[in-house]
């Protein structure tokens, strides 16, 4: 969420940051915002004009009343009442415009950073650089439910029955593979000087709308029915949610945490074969990173988020690639994103297995996460990073480790997390 006061001074920059995210039709937005901020700010003159009014009279009136002045009294009580009901309205109609501005400014999307290429969808994201070789073996790889499922480790059958669809039952050692790689992500990270977190699976709507976009919170949100509590998408908004309304001293800074957590998720829409079997699925466990931090130190932290997570994919022999998200492509609250994908060689290409994003202040501003600083108190700015999440990593791990008489390589780095195995072998 933008700053009023920027919005105000620089209504031509939002305007044209709106236009290079394609969202033509907030542009009125700006101009509406800008009439109501003029009349909430004369409407807090009037108010304070009216009360310092009020204040003189009252002291008026008891000077009246000792010099036997009645008649001249109840004329400045009639004033005083005049001027309470007139602060009544305008304060009714202050909350209103407010409120109108508030929903405004949640709806404009954030000033996305300089270096973000220009387009209208992921379709045109830049490709950044490449880490790995990709491989196409000679002999064919099957769809990643085929492989699972000739492990015994798969059964979307049973899900189905119990759950609907886009849920799924893991079994023997894909379950514990899902595990192992969980784990691993995890003590990964810890290494890397984060601190573990196991943050509330639930979150209220307050936190819920300081951390997204209300086009995300639709279309991702589950809400438990006759309470103010949301199932999270992703950790990141608990994590983050940790911090409402808090002071953070300068020194303690920066918060760099690592959570494990059950995400659920709505995933409407149709979607192709790709995205069926563990792709798009509507419950999934994850690896999250975020950090929160000086304005100044957000850059080079977004650099050493994505970074972890390639590092910890080359770990697991996966080639990947990094992608620069373009405008149009960008949730309302984002500054920049890099996308992180896998090399599938299966449908030899790469697709997508991570988010890193930064969010400047926009998160900041609307939990009051505030910092301490020398020179006075100012906003934090925030980011995130999915470090893994499987079981869609299993697929990019199967397809790549998969060997031709069916049986998948457990690289040297997931061994102490799967017993010390060097190969899951298939059951059928």
């Amino acid at each position: 969420m933008l700053d009023i006061k920027f919005l105000r001074e620089n209504p031509d920059v939002v305007r044209q940051n709106i236009k290079n995210k394609f969202q033509d039709s907030k542009l009125p937005l700006v101009d509406e915002v800008i009439e109501l901020d003029k009349r909430n700010r004369a409407i807090k003159q009037e108010v304070e004009a009216l009360r310092a009014e009020r204040n003189k009279i009252s002291k008026m009136i008891g000077g009246l009343m000792k010099e036997g002045k009645k008649e001249e009294a109840e004329e400045a009580k009639k004033q005083v009442t005049a001027n309470a009901e007139r602060v009544e309205t305008l304060s009714a109609e202050e909350k209103e415009v407010e409120e109108r501005i508030k929903t405004i400014m949640m709806t404009i999307p954030n000033i996305i950073d300089p270096s973000v290429p220009i387009g209208k969808d992921d379709s045109e994201n830049v490709e950044v650089q490449k880490y790995g070789e990709p491989v196409v073996p000679d002999f064919d790889i099957p769809y990643h439910a085929e492989i699972m499922e000739s492990f015994d480790g798969l059964d979307l059958d049973s899900a189905r029955k119990v759950a609907g669809n886009g849920f799924y039952y893991l079994m023997g050692d894909i379950a514990r593979l899902h595990s192992a790689v969980i784990s691993y992500a995890r003590d990964f990270m810890i290494d890397r000087g984060f601190t573990y977190c196991v943050p509330p699976f639930m979150i209220r709507s307050d936190v819920v709308t300081g951390v997204m976009s209300f086009a995300e919170m639709d279309a991702m949100m589950y809400k438990i029915e006759g309470e103010d509590l949301y199932l999270i998408g992703t950790s990141e908004h608990s994590m983050i949610g940790k911090f409402i309304d808090t002071i953070i001293q300068e020194e303690e800074l920066p918060k760099t945490l690592t959570s494990y957590s059950p995400c659920f998720r709505k995933e409407k829409g149709a979607h192709g074969l790709e995205e069926r079997g563990v792709y798009r699925i509507h419950q999934f466990e994850k690896q999250e990173m975020i950090v929160v931090c000086k304005p100044e130190e957000s850059p080079m932290w977004f650099d050493k988020l994505w970074q972890n997570t390639v590092d910890l994919f080359r770990s697991m022999d996966i080639p990947v690639r990094t992608l620069e998200c373009c405008s149009g492509d960008l949730a309302d609250l984002k500054v920049k994103s890099v996308d992180v994908e896998a090399w599938s060689p299966r449908q030899k290409k790469y697709f997508e297995v991570g988010s890193c994003s930064n969010l400047g202040d926009a998160q900041a501003r609307r939990l009051r996460i505030r910092v301490n600083g020398k020179d006075g108190k100012y906003l934090a700015h925030t980011l995130n990073n999915t470090v893994v999440a499987p079981p869609r990593m299993l697929i990019a791990f199967l397809e790549n480790n998969l060997q031709a008489d069916g049986s998948v390589r457990i690289p040297e780095a997931l061994r102490p997390y799967m017993g010390g195995k060097e190969e899951i072998r298939p059951k059928k």
